[in-house]
């Protein structure tokens, strides 16, 4: 499987020697855009209450595709990172992604193409706990890899259907810490005769292989309203296949003018291996720990800059 991976990896890495030898003039489209958006609350002497506050979040999104005769190759980076501050405390992280995708496509018949995927979901600093005392993550703590072979339907510029029957699904936790506690479904380290985790033995890499589909579509609701969204699923062969996990992204771009915009960003994920702290009990104190749905919703308003 590992082999399978590091082949894969090799595939990409040569294409672009590949395609540099054509003229980059007539077939690469590039460009991206950045966002900068920042929200705050000032009080002074405020009688019914509250805290100060300063929001800021960050998002870049770039694009390299290349298309020229039966042949595409698709490239996108996205990083999202932000940070609040309440009162007299200190900025704390409260978004942080990091995401690249590559996909390279032949014409196959009709408006289908075959096609090889790449993608790598990971975050660019640590997460600490509430208390500050130990990490929850860090960069490519964990990385989530899928490397995918299958068809690609693409009847538009805006809208895409990859179906994959042969993917492989990576995650990697560099931080030998967390490995031995069994973060993000590794296998976790050994116990010693008194129930303590032995140092240094949990599993930093776990592989599976499944089926994969991934949907995107682009719509513009209204004129200066767009609406882009990504559906994910992925079932492993050999580790419980009915358990379905899913990453779905929403994201609403409305334009003010040429440098205000207005971003709503929701994500919704599940994966039955990723265990989620429980307080069971109500109590204020952990007490189990499952799998559970995953939501996070993201909205700013802010500088804004296309090319």
């Amino acid at each position: 499987m590992r082999t399978l991976f590091l082949s894969f990896l090799s595939f990409f890495a040569f294409l672009p020697t590949v395609f540099a030898q054509s003229d980059s003039t007539n077939y690469w489209n590039w460009g991206g855009a950045g966002t900068l958006n920042v929200g705050q609350v000032a009080l002074s002497n405020w009688a019914a209450g509250g805290q100060s506050s300063v929001n800021i979040l960050g998002l870049a999104s770039l694009y390299a595709n290349f298309k020229r005769g039966t042949s595409a190759w698709d490239n996108t980076i996205n990083l999202n990172y932000g940070a609040n501050k309440t009162g007299p405390g200190k900025f704390v992280k409260n978004d942080d992604k990091l995401e690249v995708n590559a996909k390279y496509g032949r014409h196959a018949f009709g408006k289908w193409y075959y096609a090889g995927q790449f993608n790598l979901k990971t975050q660019l600093t640590p997460t600490w706990d509430k208390n500050h005392d130990s990490i929850i993550s860090d960069f490519l703590s964990p990385a989530f890899i899928l490397t995918s072979l299958g068809l690609d339907y693409r009847p538009s510029e805006n809208f895409s259907l990859f179906l994959s029957p042969a993917t492989g699904k990576f995650t990697y936790v560099k931080s030998q810490r967390l490995a031995d506690k069994g973060a993000f479904g590794v296998e976790p380290g050994q116990l010693d005769k008194n129930g303590f985790r032995v140092p240094n033995s949990g599993e930093r890499f776990r592989e599976e292989i499944g089926a994969y589909l991934a949907m995107r579509l682009r719509h513009d609701l209204m004129e200066n309203i767009k609406l882009q969204t990504r559906l994910e699923l992925y079932s492993s062969y050999n580790n419980n296949p009915e358990n379905i996990d899913v990453n779905w992204e929403n994201r609403i771009d409305m334009k003010v003018n040429d440098f205000i915009s207005v971003s709503l960003i929701t994500e919704l994920i599940y994966d039955d291996d990723i265990d989620i702290a429980l307080d069971r009990n109500k109590d204020g104190e952990i007490d189990g720990a499952g799998p559970r749905v995953q939501f996070k919703e993201t909205l700013g308003v802010g500088l804004s800059y296309k090319f």
